[in-house]
């Protein structure tokens, strides 16, 4: 451990007993500022449940009628969807041995 020095212990005690609140540290945050208006009320929309992120989904488009299609493999098939190629079957075929 470090040794302090008389004043400093001296010091501490003194800011510990006046009760003082610590020094806030690195740039102080503007409440008025743009951004953090923004950042208010993404806030407020996230708890409202009102926040959509991401691109808007478009109905009977060729992509959403694909993604239907493969949840119906899916409930046909107990709720695997088999995707891409089958797997091919393997024959083992018994090499003869030489003597």
């Amino acid at each position: 451990m470090k040794k302090q020095s008389k004043k400093q212990i001296e010091k501490a005690i003194v800011e510990v007993s006046n009760n003082e609140a610590p020094k806030m540290k690195g740039r102080p945050v503007n409440m008025n500022s743009a951004r953090q208006q923004r950042l208010a009320e993404l806030a407020a929309k996230r708890e409202a449940g009102l926040l959509k992120k991401g691109r808007p989904v478009v109905e009977g488009s060729a992509r959403q009628q694909r993604l239907a299609e493969q949840e119906a493999r899916k409930a046909a098939n107990g709720g695997v969807a088999k995707r891409g190629r089958p797997k091919m079957i393997k024959v083992e075929e018994q090499s003869a041995e030489l003597k």
